[in-house]
């Protein structure tokens, strides 16, 4: 169930300097679980749409090599326990970048011009088309810079070879982070805790977008009183008689 403020934000005309036009043309008679899964064009560029879309698997093959020579240069100098130590460090400052840019970045909704624009670009059209297989995952044109600023800065307050391991952890934090939220929206959880993690996710996609920013680590969400909250399902009415 959604709630009003949800419903009212997803019912909004669309503001074609926004949305772009070809987008309603591309949508025009689908259903509601069509338009959800759906993968209309953000841009009027044919290009700049396709480096827009990304294949899940390109998040691996990028950072799986770059994460394993990140700790293979710190484990030049350091011990492996001190690598490890430092590594999760990095995965810890991961999974705080992740609640604050989703809550912070993410989730600033300024109500018109380019600063509505970015954050559909940005994060607005994951909300309407949660279930896009081609945008649940961050393109490399974005994903890369912003990896690389992050590992400099590590590199530069730490120095070596302790900047590497953090580094390395930090990008694993990430690729745990894009691959669950893919998971999460594309696959039916077996375990406990998958389960657990899509219902939250899913709530805050279809209850209460303002809440439950945490993905691969809600456990934020409590320390920073976000979580979300199930809402109860009305009973049944029935009818007289």
């Amino acid at each position: 169930m959604e709630t009003a403020q949800f419903q009212e934000r997803r019912s909004a005309e669309p503001d074609p300097e926004i949305k772009p036009p070809a987008r309603a043309e591309f949508l025009a008679g689908m259903s509601r679980s069509e338009v959800l899964k759906a993968s209309p064009p953000m841009f009027d560029t044919p290009w700049l749409n396709r480096l827009s879309r990304v294949h899940p698997a390109v998040v691996p093959i990028i950072f799986v090599p770059a994460i394993t020579l990140l700790f293979a240069i710190a484990l030049g100098t350091i011990t492996v326990g001190t690598a490890l130590l430092w590594a999760l460090v990095g995965y810890v400052f991961w999974t705080l970048t992740e609640y604050w840019l989703h809550r912070i970045v993410f989730h600033f909704e300024p109500e018109q011009g380019i600063g509505a624009r970015l954050h559909w670009i940005i994060h607005g059209v994951h909300h309407d088309h949660p279930s896009d297989p081609m945008r649940l995952v961050m393109p490399p044109s974005v994903s890369v810079p912003l990896a690389t600023l992050f590992c400099v800065a590590f590199v530069a307050v730490v120095g070596m070879p302790a900047g590497f391991a953090i580094g390395a952890g930090f990008l694993a934090g990430y690729l745990m982070y894009d691959m669950t939220h893919y998971y999460l929206h594309h696959r039916v959880p077996k375990t406990a805790l998958g389960l657990w993690l899509r219902e939250l996710h899913m709530r805050h996609h279809f209850q209460d977008h303002e809440r439950g920013f945490g993905i691969s680590a809600p456990y934020w969400d409590w320390v920073f009183r976000t979580p979300t909250r199930k809402v109860a399902r009305r009973p049944a009415v029935r009818p007289p008689g």
